[in-house]
């Protein structure tokens, strides 16, 4: 049974794996409309049989290793780790998965294995109407982020620092044991670096989009902005001076509030049940995470 609302709510039973493999071409048409599909009372049970849905999906991993994101995550099989290490208090905002960097997934996969006590929601929002709305209130704005873009700066700590939703290492996040190694790769991939006293490393991306063209024509917001503007914040970062335009301006405050406060309206919060399975357009549709109560347990997987 589908419900056509946001999310797409597919309800079964069984082996997700087996459905997922016969009906890919329907799922991959419910995921173009609505950006999200949620799979609900299938038979998942744990990391190994939500590792054979991704699987049965059919489409390349993206690891986590590889990636740059700032987050610090453990890996429970080869595609499948943790969503997020941070704290239950700490809140992680609307985001699209890894924008903040040169190379991010095109899909995202999320698995409930342990449904929270309280609290421990996904928001979930739809980035293309964010900025259509934003455009309407703001379209200087807008159309400054597509001509000009922006650029991220991040301090990443020598070791992970589990504690901060910004806390993955240098040496994880680049791949590499030492700063020969890390200045590298930063060369490669285009970005400004500073070495700290504290053996820390403030990197800064060469100039990103801030919003996308999708292959139909719609525009997202396909952006770190929200999370960064309201939680790029720990002992290394301060989120006033974490993000500018392409050009060097500065984003304020006051520019990114209509976009914060038009997000949190059209954000529906995805309360999981143990056993859910998402699959999500990272292209399209922002995710984050809320503080909760008790032992939530979220893993993912990421997709080329």
């Amino acid at each position: 049974m589908t419900d056509s609302a946001f999310p797409s709510i597919v309800k079964g039973s069984g082996d997700l794996a087996a459905h997922i493999a016969a009906d890919k071409i329907a799922i991959d048409a419910q995921l173009a409309e609505s950006g999200a599909v949620l799979f609900r009372g299938f038979d998942v049970p744990d990391a190994q049989a939500f590792d054979a849905a991704v699987v049965a999906y059919g489409e390349p991993n993206f690891p986590y290793a590889e990636s740059l994101s700032n987050a610090v995550r453990v890996n429970v099989t080869d595609r499948v780790f943790t969503a997020n290490e941070a704290p239950p208090d700490t809140s992680i905002y609307l985001h699209h998965e890894m924008a903040q960097t040169p190379v991010y997934p095109s899909k995202l996969f999320f698995y409930c294995e342990i449904a929270p006590g309280g609290g421990g929601a996904t928001p979930l929002c739809r980035s293309d109407i964010l900025l259509d709305e934003l455009a309407a209130a703001d379209p200087d704005l807008v159309d400054d982020f597509a001509a000009k873009g922006v650029r991220y700066t991040n301090v990443m700590p020598g070791d992970d620092d589990a504690g901060s939703g910004q806390g993955r290492s240098w040496r994880s996040t680049l791949s590499a044991q030492d700063r020969d190694a890390a200045e590298a790769r930063l060369r490669a991939l285009g970005y400004d670096w500073e070495w700290r006293d504290d053996e820390s490393l403030r990197a800064t991306t060469p100039v990103l989009d801030a919003v996308r063209t999708l292959p139909d024509g719609r525009r997202t917001f396909f952006n770190q902005l929200i999370a960064a503007f309201r939680g790029w914040s720990d002992s290394r970062n301060d989120p006033s001076k974490a993000i500018t335009f392409g050009d060097g301006t500065p984003i304020t405050t006051a520019q990114m509030a209509d976009a914060i406060a038009l997000s949190d309206a059209l954000t529906y919060d995805l309360d999981w049940q143990a056993g859910d399975v998402a699959l999500v357009d990272n292209f399209l549709v922002m995710h984050g995470r809320r503080p909760f109560e008790g032992k939530r347990r979220v893993l993912a997987s990421l997709i080329q």
